[in-house]
Protein backbone atom coordinates (compact mmCIF):
# COMPACT_ATOMS: atom_id res chain seq x y z
CA UNK A 1 0.00 0.00 0.00
CA UNK A 2 2.78 2.42 0.92
CA UNK A 3 4.64 1.66 -2.33
CA UNK A 4 1.45 2.22 -4.33
CA UNK A 5 0.79 5.57 -2.64
CA UNK A 6 4.41 6.64 -3.21
CA UNK A 7 4.15 5.85 -6.93
CA UNK A 8 0.86 7.76 -7.14
CA UNK A 9 2.24 10.84 -5.34
CA UNK A 10 5.45 10.88 -7.41
CA UNK A 11 3.40 10.54 -10.60
CA UNK A 12 1.12 13.43 -9.63
CA UNK A 13 4.12 15.62 -8.73
CA UNK A 14 5.84 14.82 -12.05
CA UNK A 15 2.63 15.54 -13.94
CA UNK A 16 2.19 18.88 -12.11
CA UNK A 17 5.80 19.87 -12.90
CA UNK A 18 5.25 19.02 -16.57
CA UNK A 19 2.03 21.09 -16.68
CA UNK A 20 3.80 24.08 -15.08
CA UNK A 21 6.72 23.75 -17.52
CA UNK A 22 4.34 23.64 -20.49
CA UNK A 23 2.48 26.69 -19.18
CA UNK A 24 5.74 28.62 -18.83
CA UNK A 25 6.75 27.67 -22.38
CA UNK A 26 3.34 28.64 -23.79
CA UNK A 27 3.35 31.90 -21.84
CA UNK A 28 6.80 32.74 -23.22
CA UNK A 29 5.68 31.89 -26.75
CA UNK A 30 2.54 33.98 -26.34
CA UNK A 31 4.54 36.97 -25.16
CA UNK A 32 7.02 36.61 -28.02
CA UNK A 33 4.28 36.43 -30.69
CA UNK A 34 2.46 39.31 -29.02
CA UNK A 35 5.55 41.52 -29.23
CA UNK A 36 6.22 40.48 -32.83
CA UNK A 37 2.67 41.41 -33.86
CA UNK A 38 2.96 44.73 -32.04
CA UNK A 39 6.23 45.55 -33.80
CA UNK A 40 4.79 44.56 -37.17
CA UNK A 41 1.68 46.71 -36.89
CA UNK A 42 3.60 49.57 -35.37
CA UNK A 43 5.90 49.47 -38.40
CA UNK A 44 2.96 49.23 -40.83
CA UNK A 45 1.26 52.14 -39.08
CA UNK A 46 4.38 54.27 -39.40
CA UNK A 47 4.70 53.36 -43.09
CA UNK A 48 1.06 54.25 -43.71
CA UNK A 49 1.50 57.48 -41.78
CA UNK A 50 4.59 58.38 -43.81
CA UNK A 51 2.76 57.74 -47.09
CA UNK A 52 0.14 60.31 -46.07
CA UNK A 53 2.56 63.23 -45.70
CA UNK A 54 1.65 66.04 -48.01
CA UNK A 55 -1.92 64.77 -48.35
CA UNK A 56 -2.88 64.30 -44.69
CA UNK A 57 -5.72 66.84 -44.96
CA UNK A 58 -7.49 64.41 -47.28
CA UNK A 59 -8.49 62.14 -44.43
CA UNK A 60 -9.72 65.02 -42.25
CA UNK A 61 -11.19 67.45 -44.80
CA UNK A 62 -14.79 66.63 -43.83
CA UNK A 63 -13.91 66.98 -40.17
CA UNK A 64 -12.25 70.35 -40.80
CA UNK A 65 -15.29 71.69 -42.66
CA UNK A 66 -17.86 70.53 -40.05
CA UNK A 67 -15.88 71.79 -37.08
CA UNK A 68 -15.17 75.18 -38.67
CA UNK A 69 -18.84 75.62 -39.55
CA UNK A 70 -19.85 74.72 -36.01
CA UNK A 71 -17.35 77.01 -34.26
CA UNK A 72 -18.30 80.02 -36.43
CA UNK A 73 -21.63 80.27 -34.63
CA UNK A 74 -20.21 79.04 -31.34
CA UNK A 75 -17.70 81.89 -31.08
CA UNK A 76 -20.52 84.45 -31.06
CA UNK A 77 -22.47 82.45 -28.49
CA UNK A 78 -19.46 82.14 -26.18
CA UNK A 79 -18.82 85.90 -26.26
CA UNK A 80 -22.27 86.48 -24.77
CA UNK A 81 -21.90 84.03 -21.83
CA UNK A 82 -20.97 85.70 -18.53
CA UNK A 83 -21.95 82.99 -16.03
CA UNK A 84 -19.00 80.70 -15.14
CA UNK A 85 -21.04 77.54 -14.71
CA UNK A 86 -22.88 78.15 -17.96
CA UNK A 87 -19.55 78.64 -19.69
CA UNK A 88 -18.21 75.33 -18.36
CA UNK A 89 -21.33 73.51 -19.52
CA UNK A 90 -20.96 75.05 -22.97
CA UNK A 91 -17.29 74.07 -23.15
CA UNK A 92 -18.24 70.45 -22.28
CA UNK A 93 -20.90 70.49 -24.98
CA UNK A 94 -18.39 71.79 -27.56
CA UNK A 95 -15.83 69.17 -26.52
CA UNK A 96 -18.31 66.30 -26.92
CA UNK A 97 -19.37 67.56 -30.34
CA UNK A 98 -15.77 67.82 -31.57
CA UNK A 99 -14.97 64.36 -30.20
CA UNK A 100 -18.03 62.84 -31.91
CA UNK A 101 -17.25 64.47 -35.28
CA UNK A 102 -13.59 63.40 -35.10
CA UNK A 103 -14.44 59.75 -34.53
CA UNK A 104 -17.30 59.56 -37.01
CA UNK A 105 -16.17 61.64 -39.99
CA UNK A 106 -12.43 60.92 -40.22
CA UNK A 107 -11.18 58.72 -43.09
CA UNK A 108 -7.84 57.71 -41.59
CA UNK A 109 -9.25 54.41 -40.27
CA UNK A 110 -10.38 53.35 -43.75
CA UNK A 111 -7.04 54.37 -45.20
CA UNK A 112 -5.15 52.28 -42.62
CA UNK A 113 -7.49 49.31 -43.15
CA UNK A 114 -6.86 49.39 -46.90
CA UNK A 115 -3.12 49.79 -46.37
CA UNK A 116 -2.95 46.81 -43.99
CA UNK A 117 -4.94 44.66 -46.42
CA UNK A 118 -2.64 45.60 -49.31
CA UNK A 119 0.33 44.56 -47.19
CA UNK A 120 -1.23 41.14 -46.52
CA UNK A 121 -2.01 41.87 -42.88
CA UNK A 122 -5.22 41.60 -40.87
CA UNK A 123 -7.21 44.82 -41.20
CA UNK A 124 -9.58 44.48 -38.27
CA UNK A 125 -9.03 47.11 -35.60
CA UNK A 126 -10.81 49.81 -33.69
CA UNK A 127 -9.60 53.38 -33.57
CA UNK A 128 -9.41 55.73 -30.62
CA UNK A 129 -8.97 59.51 -30.81
CA UNK A 130 -7.73 61.33 -27.71
CA UNK A 131 -7.88 65.14 -27.75
CA UNK A 132 -4.84 66.68 -26.08
CA UNK A 133 -5.47 70.41 -26.75
CA UNK A 134 -8.53 72.29 -28.00
CA UNK A 135 -8.79 76.08 -28.31
CA UNK A 136 -11.51 78.33 -29.72
CA UNK A 137 -10.16 81.40 -31.57
CA UNK A 138 -12.28 84.48 -31.18
CA UNK A 139 -11.66 87.95 -29.81
CA UNK A 140 -9.77 86.03 -27.16
CA UNK A 141 -8.39 82.52 -27.23
CA UNK A 142 -10.55 80.22 -25.08
CA UNK A 143 -9.09 76.87 -23.97
CA UNK A 144 -11.83 74.25 -24.15
CA UNK A 145 -9.59 71.36 -23.05
CA UNK A 146 -5.89 70.86 -22.51
CA UNK A 147 -4.25 67.65 -21.37
CA UNK A 148 -1.67 68.22 -18.60
CA UNK A 149 0.96 66.40 -20.69
CA UNK A 150 0.37 68.57 -23.78
CA UNK A 151 3.62 70.27 -24.89
CA UNK A 152 2.45 72.54 -27.68
CA UNK A 153 3.30 71.73 -31.29
CA UNK A 154 4.97 68.48 -32.20
CA UNK A 155 8.20 68.19 -30.28
CA UNK A 156 11.18 65.92 -30.54
CA UNK A 157 9.51 63.56 -28.11
CA UNK A 158 6.63 62.97 -30.52
CA UNK A 159 8.71 60.69 -32.71
CA UNK A 160 9.40 58.61 -29.66
CA UNK A 161 5.68 58.52 -28.90
CA UNK A 162 4.95 57.13 -32.35
CA UNK A 163 7.17 54.17 -31.54
CA UNK A 164 5.26 53.19 -28.44
CA UNK A 165 1.77 52.16 -27.50
CA UNK A 166 -0.05 53.44 -24.48
CA UNK A 167 1.92 52.54 -21.39
CA UNK A 168 1.36 48.96 -20.23
CA UNK A 169 -0.41 47.81 -23.44
CA UNK A 170 0.83 46.03 -26.55
CA UNK A 171 -2.62 46.09 -28.18
CA UNK A 172 -2.88 49.88 -28.51
CA UNK A 173 -0.60 51.61 -31.00
CA UNK A 174 -0.15 55.36 -31.39
CA UNK A 175 -0.33 56.01 -35.14
CA UNK A 176 0.13 59.80 -35.17
CA UNK A 177 -0.11 63.06 -33.25
CA UNK A 178 -2.25 65.34 -35.39
CA UNK A 179 -3.12 69.05 -35.47
CA UNK A 180 -6.01 70.73 -37.26
CA UNK A 181 -6.09 74.55 -37.48
CA UNK A 182 -9.39 76.04 -38.59
CA UNK A 183 -10.61 79.58 -38.93
CA UNK A 184 -12.06 79.55 -35.46
CA UNK A 185 -10.29 76.71 -33.60
CA UNK A 186 -7.03 74.89 -33.01
CA UNK A 187 -7.22 71.15 -32.28
CA UNK A 188 -4.44 68.73 -31.25
CA UNK A 189 -5.22 65.04 -30.86
CA UNK A 190 -3.63 61.60 -30.88
CA UNK A 191 -4.89 58.81 -33.14
CA UNK A 192 -4.59 55.24 -31.77
CA UNK A 193 -5.59 51.85 -33.10
CA UNK A 194 -6.55 48.87 -30.90
CA UNK A 195 -5.67 45.46 -32.35
CA UNK A 196 -8.88 43.71 -31.42
CA UNK A 197 -8.00 40.65 -33.53
CA UNK A 198 -4.60 40.06 -31.97
CA UNK A 199 -5.68 37.32 -29.53
CA UNK A 200 -7.08 35.15 -32.32
CA UNK A 201 -3.93 35.79 -34.40
CA UNK A 202 -1.70 34.71 -31.52
CA UNK A 203 -3.80 31.58 -31.05
CA UNK A 204 -3.40 30.76 -34.74
CA UNK A 205 0.35 31.34 -34.53
CA UNK A 206 0.63 29.12 -31.47
CA UNK A 207 -1.93 26.50 -32.55
CA UNK A 208 0.75 23.97 -33.50
CA UNK A 209 2.64 24.45 -30.23
CA UNK A 210 -0.56 24.39 -28.18
CA UNK A 211 -1.74 21.28 -29.99
CA UNK A 212 1.55 19.48 -29.41
CA UNK A 213 1.57 20.52 -25.74
CA UNK A 214 -1.98 19.30 -25.16
CA UNK A 215 -1.26 16.11 -27.08
CA UNK A 216 1.92 15.41 -25.09
CA UNK A 217 0.07 16.05 -21.82
CA UNK A 218 -2.70 13.66 -22.86
CA UNK A 219 -0.15 11.01 -23.82
CA UNK A 220 1.60 11.38 -20.46
CA UNK A 221 -1.75 11.17 -18.62
CA UNK A 222 -2.77 8.07 -20.57
CA UNK A 223 0.60 6.40 -19.96
CA UNK A 224 0.47 7.28 -16.28
CA UNK A 225 -3.08 5.97 -15.86
CA UNK A 226 -2.26 2.86 -17.86
CA UNK A 227 0.87 2.21 -15.82
CA UNK A 228 -0.94 2.85 -12.55
CA UNK A 229 -3.81 0.57 -13.60
CA UNK A 230 -1.34 -2.16 -14.52
CA UNK A 231 0.38 -1.70 -11.17
CA UNK A 232 -2.95 -2.06 -9.37
CA UNK A 233 -3.90 -5.05 -11.50
CA UNK A 234 -0.54 -6.67 -10.84
CA UNK A 235 -1.02 -6.02 -7.13
CA UNK A 236 -4.51 -7.49 -7.25
CA UNK A 237 -3.37 -10.57 -9.17
CA UNK A 238 -0.50 -11.03 -6.76
CA UNK A 239 -2.95 -10.95 -3.84
CA UNK A 240 -5.28 -13.34 -5.64
CA UNK A 241 -2.43 -15.78 -6.30
CA UNK A 242 -1.35 -15.55 -2.68
CA UNK A 243 -4.93 -16.24 -1.56
CA UNK A 244 -5.14 -19.08 -4.07
CA UNK A 245 -1.98 -20.71 -2.71
CA UNK A 246 -3.27 -20.35 0.83
CA UNK A 247 -6.68 -21.77 -0.11
CA UNK A 248 -5.14 -24.56 -2.18
CA UNK A 249 -2.86 -25.49 0.70
CA UNK A 250 -5.85 -25.51 3.04
CA UNK A 251 -7.94 -27.58 0.58
CA UNK A 252 -5.16 -30.09 -0.12
CA UNK A 253 -4.22 -30.51 3.50
CA UNK A 254 -7.70 -31.74 4.45
CA UNK A 255 -7.72 -34.94 2.31
CA UNK A 256 -4.00 -35.46 2.90
CA UNK A 257 -4.47 -35.24 6.67
CA UNK A 258 -7.40 -37.67 6.47
CA UNK A 259 -5.36 -40.14 4.37
CA UNK A 260 -2.41 -39.82 6.76
CA UNK A 261 -4.63 -40.50 9.79
CA UNK A 262 -6.25 -43.44 7.98
CA UNK A 263 -2.80 -44.86 7.16
CA UNK A 264 -1.76 -44.59 10.80
CA UNK A 265 -5.02 -46.27 11.77
CA UNK A 266 -4.30 -49.25 9.54
CA UNK A 267 -0.96 -49.71 11.29
CA UNK A 268 -2.76 -50.46 14.57
CA UNK A 269 -2.86 -54.16 15.36
CA UNK A 270 -6.41 -54.09 16.76
CA UNK A 271 -7.62 -52.46 13.54
CA UNK A 272 -5.93 -55.03 11.30
CA UNK A 273 -7.90 -57.81 12.98
CA UNK A 274 -11.24 -56.07 12.33
CA UNK A 275 -12.21 -56.43 8.67
CA UNK A 276 -15.13 -53.99 8.94
CA UNK A 277 -12.87 -51.27 10.35
CA UNK A 278 -10.31 -51.95 7.61
CA UNK A 279 -13.03 -51.65 4.96
CA UNK A 280 -14.33 -48.35 6.41
CA UNK A 281 -10.83 -46.93 6.55
CA UNK A 282 -10.11 -48.04 2.98
CA UNK A 283 -13.33 -46.34 1.80
CA UNK A 284 -12.30 -43.15 3.61
CA UNK A 285 -8.89 -43.25 1.93
CA UNK A 286 -10.53 -43.84 -1.45
CA UNK A 287 -13.02 -41.00 -0.99
CA UNK A 288 -10.34 -38.50 0.03
CA UNK A 289 -8.07 -39.67 -2.78
CA UNK A 290 -10.86 -38.95 -5.28
CA UNK A 291 -11.34 -35.50 -3.74
CA UNK A 292 -7.61 -34.84 -3.87
CA UNK A 293 -7.48 -35.98 -7.49
CA UNK A 294 -10.39 -33.67 -8.39
CA UNK A 295 -8.58 -30.68 -6.91
CA UNK A 296 -5.40 -31.48 -8.80
CA UNK A 297 -7.27 -32.08 -12.07
CA UNK A 298 -9.10 -28.77 -11.73
CA UNK A 299 -5.83 -26.90 -11.29
CA UNK A 300 -4.25 -28.72 -14.24
CA UNK A 301 -7.30 -28.10 -16.42
CA UNK A 302 -7.32 -24.36 -15.67
CA UNK A 303 -3.62 -24.24 -16.50
CA UNK A 304 -4.32 -26.02 -19.79
CA UNK A 305 -6.99 -23.46 -20.68
CA UNK A 306 -4.48 -20.68 -20.28
CA UNK A 307 -2.13 -22.30 -22.81
CA UNK A 308 -4.60 -23.54 -25.43
CA UNK A 309 -7.91 -22.55 -27.00
CA UNK A 310 -11.04 -23.79 -25.28
CA UNK A 311 -12.31 -26.79 -27.31
CA UNK A 312 -15.95 -27.93 -27.18
CA UNK A 313 -17.65 -30.98 -28.63
CA UNK A 314 -20.99 -29.39 -29.44
CA UNK A 315 -24.14 -31.28 -30.27
CA UNK A 316 -27.70 -30.04 -30.83
CA UNK A 317 -29.55 -31.05 -27.66
CA UNK A 318 -32.95 -30.39 -26.11
CA UNK A 319 -32.25 -27.87 -23.32
CA UNK A 320 -35.23 -28.74 -21.11
CA UNK A 321 -34.41 -32.44 -21.22
CA UNK A 322 -30.76 -31.74 -20.34
CA UNK A 323 -31.73 -29.41 -17.45
CA UNK A 324 -34.11 -32.02 -16.01
CA UNK A 325 -31.36 -34.66 -16.08
CA UNK A 326 -28.75 -32.37 -14.50
CA UNK A 327 -31.04 -31.21 -11.66
CA UNK A 328 -32.26 -34.78 -10.99
CA UNK A 329 -28.68 -36.05 -10.78
CA UNK A 330 -27.68 -33.18 -8.50
CA UNK A 331 -30.68 -33.71 -6.18
CA UNK A 332 -29.92 -37.42 -5.99
CA UNK A 333 -26.19 -36.97 -5.51
CA UNK A 334 -26.39 -34.40 -2.72
CA UNK A 335 -28.93 -36.41 -0.77
CA UNK A 336 -31.69 -33.78 -0.59
CA UNK A 337 -29.20 -31.12 0.53
CA UNK A 338 -31.45 -28.41 -0.85
CA UNK A 339 -35.04 -27.66 -1.81
CA UNK A 340 -35.04 -27.30 -5.60
CA UNK A 341 -37.88 -25.96 -7.76
CA UNK A 342 -37.88 -25.89 -11.56
CA UNK A 343 -39.84 -23.81 -14.05
CA UNK A 344 -39.00 -24.02 -17.77
CA UNK A 345 -40.54 -22.42 -20.86
CA UNK A 346 -37.98 -23.52 -23.44
CA UNK A 347 -40.76 -24.54 -25.85
CA UNK A 348 -38.70 -27.39 -27.27
CA UNK A 349 -35.68 -25.18 -28.01
CA UNK A 350 -32.48 -26.97 -28.94
CA UNK A 351 -28.98 -25.55 -28.75
CA UNK A 352 -25.48 -26.56 -29.81
CA UNK A 353 -23.78 -27.34 -26.50
CA UNK A 354 -21.05 -29.51 -25.08
CA UNK A 355 -22.95 -31.80 -22.68
CA UNK A 356 -20.00 -32.43 -20.34
CA UNK A 357 -18.98 -28.79 -19.94
CA UNK A 358 -22.58 -27.53 -19.79
CA UNK A 359 -23.34 -30.05 -17.03
CA UNK A 360 -20.27 -28.86 -15.15
CA UNK A 361 -21.43 -25.23 -15.51
CA UNK A 362 -24.89 -25.91 -14.00
CA UNK A 363 -23.49 -28.20 -11.29
CA UNK A 364 -20.98 -25.55 -10.20
CA UNK A 365 -23.75 -22.97 -9.81
CA UNK A 366 -25.96 -25.43 -7.90
CA UNK A 367 -23.04 -26.48 -5.68
CA UNK A 368 -22.23 -22.86 -4.86
CA UNK A 369 -25.88 -22.23 -3.97
CA UNK A 370 -25.69 -25.04 -1.41
CA UNK A 371 -22.16 -24.24 -0.19
CA UNK A 372 -22.78 -20.56 0.48
CA UNK A 373 -25.99 -20.98 2.46
CA UNK A 374 -26.09 -20.68 6.23
CA UNK A 375 -29.61 -22.11 6.51
CA UNK A 376 -31.66 -24.70 4.67
CA UNK A 377 -30.81 -24.10 1.04
CA UNK A 378 -33.66 -23.14 -1.30
CA UNK A 379 -32.82 -23.01 -5.02
CA UNK A 380 -35.20 -21.82 -7.74
CA UNK A 381 -34.27 -22.71 -11.31
CA UNK A 382 -36.00 -20.97 -14.19
CA UNK A 383 -35.37 -21.28 -17.91
CA UNK A 384 -36.78 -19.71 -21.05
CA UNK A 385 -36.03 -19.22 -24.72
CA UNK A 386 -36.34 -15.73 -26.16
CA UNK A 387 -34.62 -13.55 -28.74
CA UNK A 388 -32.57 -16.50 -30.00
CA UNK A 389 -31.09 -17.02 -26.52
CA UNK A 390 -31.43 -19.69 -23.89
CA UNK A 391 -31.73 -17.99 -20.49
CA UNK A 392 -31.25 -19.99 -17.28
CA UNK A 393 -31.62 -18.35 -13.85
CA UNK A 394 -30.45 -20.05 -10.67
CA UNK A 395 -31.60 -18.17 -7.57
CA UNK A 396 -30.61 -19.10 -4.01
CA UNK A 397 -31.19 -17.87 -0.46
CA UNK A 398 -27.49 -17.87 0.47
CA UNK A 399 -25.23 -15.29 2.09
CA UNK A 400 -25.17 -13.10 -1.03
CA UNK A 401 -22.33 -11.16 -2.63
CA UNK A 402 -21.42 -7.51 -2.02
CA UNK A 403 -21.50 -5.03 -4.91
CA UNK A 404 -17.70 -4.65 -4.86
CA UNK A 405 -17.17 -8.41 -4.97
CA UNK A 406 -19.67 -8.88 -7.81
CA UNK A 407 -17.24 -7.11 -10.16
CA UNK A 408 -14.62 -9.81 -9.64
CA UNK A 409 -16.43 -13.07 -8.75
CA UNK A 410 -15.71 -14.47 -12.22
CA UNK A 411 -11.99 -13.67 -12.01
CA UNK A 412 -9.54 -16.51 -11.63
CA UNK A 413 -8.64 -17.29 -7.99
CA UNK A 414 -10.98 -14.59 -6.67
CA UNK A 415 -12.91 -15.22 -3.48
CA UNK A 416 -15.12 -12.81 -1.54
CA UNK A 417 -13.08 -10.91 1.02
CA UNK A 418 -15.65 -10.71 3.81
CA UNK A 419 -15.94 -13.24 6.58
CA UNK A 420 -13.80 -16.27 7.22
CA UNK A 421 -12.41 -17.24 3.84
CA UNK A 422 -11.78 -20.81 5.01
CA UNK A 423 -15.34 -21.27 6.27
CA UNK A 424 -16.45 -22.03 2.71
CA UNK A 425 -14.04 -24.37 0.97
CA UNK A 426 -12.87 -23.59 -2.55
CA UNK A 427 -10.01 -22.39 -4.75
CA UNK A 428 -11.71 -19.43 -6.39
CA UNK A 429 -11.97 -21.33 -9.69
CA UNK A 430 -15.60 -22.48 -9.79
CA UNK A 431 -17.19 -19.29 -11.15
CA UNK A 432 -14.15 -18.68 -13.35
CA UNK A 433 -14.84 -22.11 -14.81
CA UNK A 434 -18.54 -21.20 -15.28
CA UNK A 435 -17.67 -17.97 -17.11
CA UNK A 436 -15.18 -19.68 -19.42
CA UNK A 437 -17.71 -22.36 -20.39
CA UNK A 438 -20.50 -19.84 -21.04
CA UNK A 439 -18.23 -17.62 -23.18
CA UNK A 440 -16.93 -20.66 -25.06
CA UNK A 441 -20.57 -21.41 -26.02
CA UNK A 442 -20.89 -17.84 -27.36
CA UNK A 443 -22.88 -16.69 -24.35
CA UNK A 444 -22.31 -15.06 -21.00
CA UNK A 445 -23.12 -15.30 -17.30
CA UNK A 446 -24.10 -12.47 -14.94
CA UNK A 447 -24.88 -12.14 -11.24
CA UNK A 448 -27.35 -10.05 -9.27
CA UNK A 449 -27.01 -10.30 -5.52
CA UNK A 450 -27.56 -8.60 -2.17
CA UNK A 451 -25.67 -9.59 1.00
CA UNK A 452 -27.92 -11.67 3.24
CA UNK A 453 -30.62 -11.95 0.55
CA UNK A 454 -29.11 -14.50 -1.81
CA UNK A 455 -27.89 -14.43 -5.39
CA UNK A 456 -29.29 -14.91 -8.90
CA UNK A 457 -26.92 -16.20 -11.57
CA UNK A 458 -28.18 -15.86 -15.15
CA UNK A 459 -26.66 -17.92 -17.96
CA UNK A 460 -27.39 -16.95 -21.57
CA UNK A 461 -26.44 -19.15 -24.50
CA UNK A 462 -27.47 -18.54 -28.14
CA UNK A 463 -29.49 -21.18 -29.99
Amino acid sequence: MQKRNTVLILGIIAFAIMIIAQMIIIRGGWKQVDEMLYLRYRSLSQEANASLRGSRSMVFDTVDYLLDYYTESTVRELSQITDTQQLENKKEEIYEYFSAVLNKEQDLSQYLSDYFENQGAENEFTHRIVITNFEILGADTLVIYRDPSFRGRRSSSDSEGLAHSLKGSTSTILVNRLRIIGNYFTLNFNYYIDLTFKRSMILRELSASLGMSIFSILIVVIIFLYTYRNLMEEKRMSNLKTDFINNMTHELKTPLATITVAGKTLEMERIRTDESRILDTAKMIGKQSVHLNQLINMILEISMWERTEFQLDKKKLDIEEIMNDIVFSFRTGCGNCASLTEKYTFNGAKADIDLVYFTTLINNLLSNAVKYSEKESVINIEGEADNNNISIKIADNGIGISRSDQKHVFDKFYRASSGNIHKYKGLGLGLYYVKKIAVAHGGDVTVNSKPGKGSIFTVRIPY
